[in-house]
């Protein structure tokens, strides 16, 4: 659109502009993963990986930061401090492969909300990583499940969400945060 709109245009501001973008490419980014996920192309031991946590980062918000899918350099109220950023998504990832493949730990709607809980504790980037976790975890959920049928309903009470992922950050036990994220047919 032209800086000075036409007739029957609406300007918008520009962070209406960059909320509609980011949504655009979350759109996109699903279109194209989700897909694989559901017919098995992208496997799980794929999806557990820091460099594909990096990679659905950098699609999701490449064009809008020029830092997305770079791990945060800098110290927060919130995540591991920086330099521990690559080593604990890596082990954390690790552990939740062999408790996946070697016990039966988890329902496969745990195991995408213990990948969530886990890299959202982490804090890996500056900013855009709920969004990528909630993403990753209906990645995960739908390649665990056989067959594939559901993903998270993620429209909840933001505040007991919250409550439940810092009760999980201190007992790493994900049954009440897996119980109260609902879920929901998967749209084709």
């Amino acid at each position: 659109m032209p800086l000075t709109p036409g007739y029957g245009e609406t300007p918008l501001p520009h962070d209406e502009l960059t909320a509609l973008l980011e949504q655009g490419l979350q759109d996109r980014v699903f279109d194209e993963l989700m897909p694989a996920a559901l017919d098995g192309s992208l496997p799980l031991d794929g999806l557990l990986s820091d460099d594909f946590v990096r990679d659905l980062h950098a699609r999701m918000y490449g064009p809008v930061w020029n830092w997305a899918g770079r791990w945060r350099r800098l110290e927060l109220n919130i995540g591991v401090p920086p330099e521990q950023i690559a080593v604990e998504l890596r082990s954390a990832l690790d552990t939740i492969a062999y408790r996946w493949e070697y016990t039966d730990d988890w329902t496969p709607r745990q195991l995408g909300i213990v990948v969530h809980a886990e890299t959202v504790r982490i804090h890996p980037f500056t900013d855009g990583n709920g969004r990528t976790t909630r993403f990753l975890a209906d990645l995960v959920f739908a390649t665990a499940q056989d067959p594939t049928q559901l993903q998270y309903d993620w429209e909840l009470d933001k505040t007991r969400y919250i409550q439940l992922l810092r009760a999980y950050d201190g007992h790493r036990d994900v049954a009440d945060l897996a119980a109260f994220i609902g879920m929901e047919p998967i749209e084709p």
